[in-house]
């Protein structure tokens, strides 16, 4: 207890010794961030509240202490929420385009996938009534993006969008990006997204004047609960209730809603605002002046500081050694107590290791029957396939004079070969053929290329970003999982065409396997009786924690998108 009650007074000494550097430059830096947090968060509470001058006021006070801090993320975070609240206003003086951009910028700088997407967004959305070929060039790459990381809520947003996009420029295209973002946000319970897209469907019936058709998806966005969303939104459902009811002749209903629309048209009166955040602006350009000459001034109390704490600190630290000393003692007695439990302990993992091994080699063994019949399948199936299209080729164009039958007979026999040599491989355990030496992109190209040559479907391998070797069990498993999508085409898809799109990006391998061939309906024929097909893949892809995704039309081909994590 006296060991105890000494240290607590020692720390009772040195609060009271540290105390006057409080005021210091350091500790102030400390406060002005926090500041600046609470700013930003009080910018956030004003925006919600439809006040966007007070908005704007508080974003302003965060941005110069963060630029003053070089805080760069949250200096760009400030400036997309500057940008939000000037573009909001209407007949607002300033232009909101120039905070966008630096957010921009700096996204690309930080190669941040996130905040590229963010920008595409916003630029897409600034440009939506100015530029329709800009607005839909911004849509269509974050929407790109979105797909490469696999992010379903920036997906359904940029399918909303869109459709809006299409909604304002052509209203005779289909609402089939609505309801795909719909089905996102049914799927991720977003009554808030789920609210704007009901209305955006609404728009898309409103100007094909089937007015029943947009009261109908109007009155489920009117269902879904909206206590928590701004004035702006209700404003537009009551606004667009009552034009399509007075449209389709229903004036009783068509006034209620005019009604409603007139009550909370008057909270949003933006010209006061306005005015507010023209002069905040002032305010902030003086205010950064005379920071930066603080600053200077600062620094140099800083470091007059830093060297009266650093001085006290280390008599505190020989105080605290002393005491440390005194101590060494009982540590060591508790030392040997806890080399004697560890003994104990490496006795028992001991045991359990020699469990460990034997589980181990039992498992070894069934893993290895699995691989040798995984490789017969992959790798004589495929070339077997391959295999056969040379004779049906043979057999339908024996008759034609200028058909080369010794072309194709030497390469049948190159095939048998290799077929020979795969099986000779197999028995002496040796694992993936060419992948071992030339990697994964050489594998797939040789693959292609020998398919190729028999004349019966063309196969096109493009590639991206693969400028160095993967894991060797990745190469391995997604050389299996592509060879044995080519041999279902080849089987099943009566294709002339197939392309292998492969690309790696943001530590993530992207897959694409087309045909142009007959197509089939994914839900029933989403496995194989005897397991060794798409469910086989769909076990390779779950292995490596990625996604597989079937897209196929009947009679439009078959796409197959694969994501795949590399770490």
């Amino acid at each position: 207890m006296n060991f105890i009650n000494t240290y607590i007074l020692i720390g009772f000494i040195l609060i009271i010794s540290i105390n006057p550097f409080l005021s210091n430059p350091i500790f102030s830096q400390e406060k002005e961030k926090r500041s600046a947090y609470s700013f930003f968060n009080q910018g956030l509470n004003y925006s919600y509240q439809n006040k966007a001058d007070l908005a704007y006021m508080s974003f302003i006070k965060a941005l110069k202490i963060y630029e003053a801090r070089q805080l760069k993320d949250s200096v760009a975070e400030c400036n997309l929420k500057l940008f939000y609240i000037i573009d909001s206003q209407k007949n607002n003086s300033e232009n909101p385009l120039p905070y966008l951009i630096k957010y921009k910028n700096y996204a690309e700088e930080s190669n941040d996938t996130i905040r590229q997407i963010i920008s595409n967004a916003y630029l897409a959305s600034y440009y939506f009534l100015k530029d329709f070929k800009k607005s839909e060039k911004f849509y269509k790459k974050g929407l790109k993006q979105s797909l490469l990381i696999n992010n379903e809520l920036f997906q359904a947003n940029f399918y909303t969008n869109l459709g809006a996009l299409y909604n304002e420029y052509d209203t005779i295209l289909d609402i089939n990006n609505h309801k795909k973002a719909i089905n996102i946000y049914h799927k991720l319970n977003m009554d808030g997204k789920l609210f704007s897209s009901y209305l955006n469907i609404a728009e898309h019936y409103r100007l094909k004047k089937s007015y029943k058709k947009a009261i109908e998806y109007l009155k489920k966005a009117e269902t879904v609960k909206i206590e928590h969303y701004n004035k702006k939104l209700l404003k537009k459902l009551y606004e667009r209730l009552a034009l399509n009811y007075q449209s389709n002749k229903e004036y009783k209903l068509a006034n209620n809603y005019f009604i409603k629309f007139d009550s909370i048209k008057e909270l949003l009166n933006n010209s006061k605002q306005n005015t507010e955040i023209s002069r905040i602006k002032e305010q902030y350009d003086n205010e950064k002046l005379k920071a930066e000459n603080l600053i200077s001034e600062s620094k140099r109390k800083q470091n007059r500081n830093l060297f009266i704490a650093a001085l006290s600190l280390l008599c505190f630290g020989g105080i605290i050694g002393l005491l440390t000393l005194k101590n060494s003692h009982k540590k060591r007695l508790l030392a040997e107590q806890q080399q004697e439990l560890e003994q104990q302990k490496n006795l028992t993992l001991l045991k359990e290791q020699e469990i460990n091994t034997i589980n181990a080699m039992i498992d070894g063994q069934e893993k290895e029957r699995i691989r040798i019949a995984e490789d017969l399948h992959d790798n004589i199936g495929s070339v077997l396939a391959t295999l056969k299209l040379h004779f049906e080729n043979l057999q339908l164009n024996r008759e034609k004079k200028h058909f080369n039958q010794e072309e194709l007979y030497e390469k049948t026999e190159k095939l048998i070969d290799e077929t020979y040599l795969k099986v000779r491989n197999i028995a002496h355990a040796k694992n993936a053929g060419v992948l071992a030496n030339k990697g994964l992109l050489t594998a797939i190209k040789l693959m292609a290329e020998k398919i190729s040559d028999a004349n019966k479907i063309t196969i096109q391998v493009l590639d991206f970003g693969l400028n160095k070797r993967l894991d060797n069990n990745i190469e391995i498993t997604v050389f299996r999982i592509i060879q044995e999508l080519i041999t279902n085409i080849i089987k099943h898809a009566e294709a002339t065409e197939a392309t292998v799109n492969i690309a790696l990006y943001d530590q993530n391998l992207n897959i694409i396997v087309e045909d142009n061939g007959k197509g089939f309906v994914p839900s029933n024929n989403a496995g194989e009786k005897d397991g060794m097909g798409i469910t086989s893949i769909q076990t390779r892809v779950n292995h490596l924690k990625g996604t597989f995704t079937i897209d196929s039309t009947p009679n439009k081909g078959t796409s197959i998108i694969i994501n795949i994590p590399t770490l």
